[in-house]
């Protein structure tokens, strides 16, 4: 076994191991991390998304356990984080707790992931409780704001659960000075009840324009949003700060391409970017996360 190897068995066998019999030490960890402000104006941010495991959602394309090993995940988001030009993550509470204990959020912003509950394929998915972060658990571990997803059915009872809930989310955040970064959907079930989002121009103004109203004050308000086609017409929808997410893209190549022509516009401010980058065709996550740096960069004035 070669000392890389088994430097990493030791590293990921450490963390078991406080969690078993030193738990204080991720409150010690988060309280001593190296933390970093938010962007000055004209800079744009690269967040890298790893919250999706905490939904059931583990599928990356043709793979549908492609996010199943803790073990490989780790080793891509320490990669990915390591990289020039990487700001910080977004993640569920697991993944960050493991990542403040491997010293790999050093100098980097860290969103906390808030409501889970909403299972991928599951009957209730659109009920979408807050199973993840909350307001106060937020500000003690010393992150940069929640993020919340916000998925909107004009059919199903349960959105004006996710709507309430949201809207006190933000407000809590907010009463912190903390951002609050709403991910809004306009979305439907198809006839064999899969939950899809409509990508439609009309369809991402309208949950915008919901998404933005939530809470007492939108003044720590962030959106993170799909780039869609005619994304001028989407951003004239908003005043707030934008940051374009990256999903699951068939074609990675058009998705930079849609990204790349987003990124343009003034009010948005960066990409959360997860399984795009993570887990790109031919697995070389240095590469699309150098890709995806890069365009950040040209994007800033």
């Amino acid at each position: 076994m070669s000392d890389i190897t088994l430097s990493r068995a030791a590293d990921y066998g450490r963390l078991t191991s406080i969690r078993a019999t030193r738990p204080e030490e991720i409150a010690e960890a988060a309280a001593r991390r190296q933390r970093r402000g938010m962007p000055a104006e004209g800079e744009r941010l690269l967040i890298i998304a790893a919250d999706h495991a905490a939904r059931g959602a583990l599928g990356v394309r043709d793979r549908p356990l492609a996010m199943a090993s803790r073990v490989d995940l780790l080793d891509r988001l320490r990669l990915a984080l390591s990289r020039p030009g990487v700001d910080g993550i977004l993640a569920s509470p697991d993944v960050l707790e493991d990542l403040l204990l491997l010293g790999a959020l050093e100098d980097k912003l860290a969103f906390g992931s808030m409501n889970r509950g909403g299972l991928q394929g599951s009957v209730f998915e659109l009920d979408d409780r807050f199973t993840g972060f909350d307001a106060d658990s937020i500000q003690a571990m010393r992150l940069d704001g929640g993020k919340m997803l916000c998925r909107i059915d004009p059919t199903d009872h349960a959105t004006v659960a996710t709507l309430e809930s949201c809207a006190r989310a933000v407000t809590d955040l907010a009463r912190r000075r903390l951002v609050a970064m709403v991910e809004p959907f306009w979305s439907a079930r198809s006839e064999s009840g899969a939950l899809r989002n409509d990508l439609s121009p009309e369809a991402v103004i309208r949950s915008i324009s919901i998404a933005q109203a939530l809470g007492v004050t939108s003044a720590y308000t962030w959106l993170k949003i799909p780039a869609v086609p005619e994304m001028e017409r989407v951003m004239a929808a908003t005043t707030l700060p934008a940051l374009l997410l990256g999903g699951d893209p068939p074609d990675i190549d058009a998705a930079y391409a849609e990204w790349h022509r987003a990124m343009s516009l003034p009010g948005v401010r960066g990409l959360v970017v997860g399984r795009a980058l993570l887990y790109p065709p031919g697995d070389d996550v240095a590469s699309a996360v150098d890709g995806a740096a890069a365009l950040v960069r040209e994007a800033r004035p």
